[in-house]
């Protein structure tokens, strides 16, 4: 008997989704290799604790980077190992499958994840744009011809979209999220203290303390940051609050809500009512920044709505738009490969390989 499984394959983690079983996988997409033989030897968690700490001779790599897959053999590779981690051979047999990729995934890209998936479990495969899944896991009603909007604020890109009636109506897509967040922090950290700190130490100083506005004393939160001195090339550790953390970020949040405003002044006069009427709602990590959604109700004067669980919404809505799928309810192609796509692709591969 086939199962369903939906995947959320995101820059920053890989969700897998078991219908009956819900979130059955939430790891980091990163991958811990042997420069010299080129053997994994860690993925997800285990990778990701290697950050900043390994020696030279393993290389920790990212294959999703900016919304898209910048290897796509590695995150073959990162796809199998993970499905194979959940035991998905004993699971079920030849399920049906849906992959949610980058906005902006080539159809190469879309043959290899295909192929990927096809290796460890022999299933049926479709492919889904993010933003659609996001919103069908934060509860929008897909099928309504009333128009709804979402803004996924992931790891490697913000993805906004319009939809109605099963489909995208418009959306855009900006490379400032997550990560781009992580990496800012750092900058201000050596810019305003002098301070040299580490990937990971920014990311958990962006879950702990990152607001979309600038607090109150009573309001604000406390951290100790430790890093290298560039001065003095020795450890050192200073106090931050959360007004640090805005200054840091509050660029790229504007960024952000201008982009959001870009497409609500795009959109026909009928949906944009129906968007005033039932607000704009936010998933994705992002939408865990504090008072993010009072700073873009603020800024489009449009009520802007925190989903219930913004960090599995796309793992969610994999599950059910793949119920959608398979019920006929919403009519999709499963994606397949025939003998020339299969020789086509192979023949692309070694040629990436073999030039670079």
């Amino acid at each position: 008997m086939s199962k369903d499984i939906g995947i959320d394959l995101g820059t920053a983690n890989i969700l897998v989704h078991l219908k009956g079983h819900g979130v059955v996988l939430n790891e980091p997409s990163i991958l811990a290799i042997d420069r010299k033989t080129q053997e994994v030897i860690a993925i997800g968690k285990e990778a990701y604790e290697m950050i900043g700490r390994t020696p030279a001779s393993i290389e920790v790599v990212r294959p999703l980077k900016g919304g898209v897959i910048a290897d796509f053999d590695l995150a073959e590779v990162l796809l199998v190992l993970f499905l194979e981690k959940i035991n998905t051979r004993s699971w079920f047999s030849k399920p049906n499958i849906l992959i949610c990729c980058p906005s902006n995934i080539s159809e190469i890209e879309q043959l290899s994840l295909v192929e990927a998936a096809e290796r460890a479990t022999g299933g049926k495969i479709y492919i889904e744009e993010e933003p659609k899944i996001a919103a069908v896991g934060a509860g929008v009603d897909l099928l309504s011809p009333r128009g709804s909007m979402v803004i996924d604020l992931g790891g490697g890109t913000t993805d906004i979209a319009v939809l109605s009636a099963g489909d995208i109506l418009h959306s855009e897509s900006i490379k400032v999220a997550g990560d781009d967040l992580d990496a800012t922090i750092i900058q201000y950290f050596k810019d305003q203290f002098q301070l040299l700190i580490g990937e990971r130490s920014a990311e958990q100083i962006k879950i702990k303390l990152s607001s979309a506005m600038r607090l109150d004393e009573a309001e604000l939160e406390y951290a100790v940051v430790k890093g290298r001195d560039l001065a003095t090339g020795l450890p050192r550790s200073i106090n931050v609050n959360s007004n640090h953390i805005f200054e840091a970020i509050e660029h790229h949040l504007i960024s952000i809500a201008r982009l959001a405003k870009t497409v609500l002044e795009d959109i026909p006069p009928e949906i944009a009512s129906d968007i005033i009427e039932q607000g704009i709602i936010i998933t994705g990590g992002g939408a865990l920044i504090y008072h993010i959604d009072t700073f873009l109700t603020d800024y489009l004067n449009v009520s802007v709505l925190k989903a219930d669980q913004p960090m599995t919404c796309v793992a969610i809505g994999t599950g059910l738009m793949l119920d959608l799928i398979l019920s006929g309810k919403l009519e999709r192609n499963q994606i397949t490969k025939t003998k020339g796509s299969r020789v086509g692709q192979f023949f692309k591969r070694l040629k990436r390989r073999l030039l670079g």
